[in-house]
């Protein structure tokens, strides 16, 4: 082998140790540390509110095992249908005075002008109700429930909406003849009653909803405040 050949071949054994150093260099080194990203950050939205800016502690009637919701309105006799319609439709009169309502003081006139016999003795028939359930306390009995009744019919927050189904109902009451309030009655009521119904249902929503809210973000939350999302998906409370 002359000398050039001789330092060609020590050069190429040479660049081929580097190279395999290299790559032995590079099999040894430590795999690149993988940096974890921040949690992610939300704000806290709005705290659920009532509907129909009612009070926030507010009891609504039961909901029985059969799905139907335990009011004034439930598993009357006929004759305190009749008498519950009345009542509804009274404090429509006395309470619904925007324009859109005013046709129902008129209405409730006529209608107690046109049914005043009927009236009359269904009134008689529900004294005499109470007296079989309650002997000599039944206008005791009689007067706490009609005001429960009264009441009921006047709860603020469901007024307007109330009101906007007088309308409907003293409307149709308008083709009922004299004497026929016993077959008109109970859909009459059922009407004014499901906007209680739905207001309820609502609520019972609302309630839910703060329930889920406070338990998620905690009850002391700020709403518009960033809070961190745990690692489970689940938002820890705030305070």
């Amino acid at each position: 082998m002359d000398l050039r050949t001789h330092k060609r071949t020590s050069r190429n054994l040479g660049l081929i140790a580097i190279a395999l150093g290299l790559v032995t260099v590079s099999a040894c080194a430590p795999a690149p540390v993988e940096v974890a990203a921040p949690p992610p950050v939300q704000l806290v939205p709005p705290r659920p509110t009532p509907p129909a800016g009612a009070a926030a502690a507010l009891a609504t009637p039961k909901v029985a095992s059969n799905g139907v919701r335990q009011t004034v309105n439930t598993g009357l006799s006929n004759v305190q249908t009749i008498w519950n319609l009345r009542a509804g439709l009274n404090v429509a009169a006395l309470s619904c005075r925007d324009a859109r309502h005013s046709s129902i003081l008129g209405a409730y006139e006529t209608y107690l002008s046109k049914h005043e016999r009927e009236l009359s003795r269904t009134n008689s028939a529900v004294s005499a109700e109470f007296r079989a359930d309650h002997g000599s306390s039944y206008r005791s009995a009689r007067d706490t429930f009609m005001t429960q009744v009264y009441n009921y019919f006047a709860l603020p927050p469901a007024l307007d909406a109330f009101c906007d189904e007088a309308v409907r109902v003293v409307s149709n009451m308008a083709a009922v003849p004299a004497g026929g309030l016993s077959t008109n009655s109970a859909t009459s009521l059922a009407q004014l009653d499901g906007v209680f119904a739905r207001f309820f249902n609502a609520y019972d929503q609302y309630q839910r909803d703060l329930a889920n809210w406070n338990a998620t973000y905690g009850p002391n939350a700020q709403p518009g405040t960033p809070v961190t999302v745990a690692p489970t998906g689940a938002l820890p409370p705030s305070g």
